[in-house]
């Protein structure tokens, strides 16, 4: 096995800080009013080197936003069960996962954020919707639909901080949810 050299190991501690401070500015600011000269002073590097590692901001963001949601094995599981356990993962993801909701944020205002939540939940989400519901060729539709309840919750609790959306305990979410969720993902269409 190779060693990794002194020059590689900085490099990767370079490219590891400027994600992190890409993540966080991003989070913070929004895709329009981040900027590379204040990324790269949160990573305490020169902004030739943000550059250097991704090219321009879209690059930097397209590498900053990588997400793998981690989806539950669901199909073994009850039928009966997939909405509440779908709904408290997701839960879960963006109580622990501030990439996930500063991709929400800046998703809620510029098309290159819309458009990295597009391809995360049709690459990830959809499938495992398609081997749930009673029609495959119906999946995109009922993904569609349960994704609406998940990131609207999500929008409304973590970024909106609507009440009482934030106040209402993690059970009581799932409650109201999951049940909706449940009916798009497993149900025969109306």
């Amino acid at each position: 096995m190779m060693k990794a050299s002194p020059a590689s190991r900085r490099s990767d501690v370079t490219r590891a800080a400027i994600l992190d401070a890409a993540r966080e500015r991003f989070a913070t600011d929004g895709y329009e009013r981040a900027t590379i000269r204040s990324i790269a002073r949160d990573a305490n590097i020169d902004p030739s080197m943000v550059m250097r590692y991704f090219g321009n901001k879209e690059g930097l963001f397209a590498a900053a936003s990588v997400i793998d949601l981690r989806l539950p094995e669901l199909g073994a599981m009850p039928g009966k069960h997939i909405g509440a356990v779908l709904v408290g993962h997701f839960l879960d993801r963006w109580e622990r996962d501030d990439v996930l909701t500063g991709l929400l944020r800046v998703g809620a205002t510029n098309e290159a954020g819309a458009e990295r939540i597009r391809t995360v939940f049709a690459e990830q989400f959809g499938p495992v919707v398609a081997g749930l519901c009673p029609d495959p060729s119906d999946a995109p539709r009922r993904a569609a639909l349960a994704a609406s309840q998940i990131l609207g919750m999500a929008l409304a609790r973590y970024v909106l901080r609507l009440e009482p959306a934030v106040s209402m305990d993690r059970d009581e979410v799932i409650a109201w949810l999951a049940p909706t969720v449940q009916r798009y993902l497993t149900a025969e269409g109306p």
